[in-house]
């Protein structure tokens, strides 16, 4: 009988996401192919350390306890070929991670296999399977940073940020600011505060976490889930985004309108599991107090056009 998945948070995770790979990546990329198999055929047994999103994958598999169905489900998927990936296999066995499946594509892009899998969220360190996923508009896609020091996990509650425009949000308003300044940014927001924004990449990802969050309530009296938005914006430009959830029927539980202040004590404060962002200079510092990850521009967007002509 096939698993219908239309009703559970799907997410793709790869193995050098969900462990610290680091050391067999330097062996692939500086020893070849051959030398990366040796390694790992011998260390097949040895447990992997936990990477950047294993305290996220931990926090999203204990959701199942809510419900009799699956709320969500975890998915491996690897570069890796089915031979060295036993050892991510094993690992996952030893930390007793509820994750039965997994893609090894043996050194193919994994964004065609997202759709197969009805993949939610993707996660890697791979930046051109998270720019192909994002250009196919495939599903919710980032490059995960690595690991930060002194990352203490909350255990009992899942803590999701988001940045707003370009993630959340459509990236309209953002390339207003970008082309045109902080007055004309205003300016515009403050004119449409009552139309809704339109949906950007992570606008379905927070829509099906809301309603997870509203599901789970009526089982306990705290739910388990508490979401974010920390956002570069301020007043009047505020308006626009709470009346834009509201139209959503979206529940976040805190909303942080920075107004230009970094991002990264606000995040250690909220012990955010993850944080989605799209621009680099949030991100620096934010990734060295929380797991956090990198959201693209799709390649035929202005701003990525934009981005481009800045670097040159």
């Amino acid at each position: 009988m096939a698993i219908d998945f239309s009703n559970t948070l799907v997410i793709g995770i790869s193995s050098r996401a969900l462990f610290d790979l680091e050391e067999e990546n330097m062996i692939f990329h500086n020893k070849g192919i051959d030398e990366y198999r040796a390694f790992q055929l011998k260390n097949e047994n040895n447990i992997l350390k936990k990477g950047t999103a294993f305290h996220l994958v931990e926090s999203l598999l204990k959701l199942n306890r809510f419900a009799e169905e699956r709320l969500v489900e975890v998915i491996i998927m690897s570069r890796n070929s089915p031979d060295t990936g036993l050892r991510v296999l094993n690992s996952i066995q030893q930390y007793q991670l509820d994750i039965s499946r997994a893609a090894f594509a043996g050194g193919n892009q994994l964004s065609p296999y997202l759709d197969a899998f009805n993949v939610d969220l993707f996660l890697t360190k791979d930046e051109k399977d998270v720019q192909a996923a994002i250009d196919a508009k495939a599903c919710a896609a980032a490059t995960i940073y690595g690991h930060p020091e002194d990352f203490e996990p909350d255990l009992d509650t899942l803590r999701i940020a988001f940045d707003a425009d370009a993630v959340i949000f459509s990236e309209e308003s953002e390339f207003i600011y970008k082309t045109q300044g902080l007055p004309s940014f205003h300016d515009h927001e403050q004119a449409n505060a009552n139309v809704p924004l339109l949906e950007g990449p992570f606008a379905k990802l927070l829509k099906i976490l809301s309603k997870l969050q509203k599901q789970i309530s009526q089982h306990t009296q705290k739910p388990p889930i508490r979401l974010a938005i920390v956002t570069a914006r301020s007043g009047p430009a505020h308006e626009r985004v709470i009346k834009t959830l509201r139209e959503w029927d979206v529940y976040v539980d805190e909303a942080f309108f920075m107004g230009g202040i970094t991002k990264d004590q606000v995040l250690k404060a909220f012990k955010a599991h993850i944080f989605f962002d799209d621009q680099e200079v949030h991100l620096e510092k934010a990734s060295k107090v929380v797991p956090s990850s990198k959201v693209p521009y799709s390649t035929d967007s202005p701003l990525h056009k934009l981005d481009k002509k800045t670097k040159v």
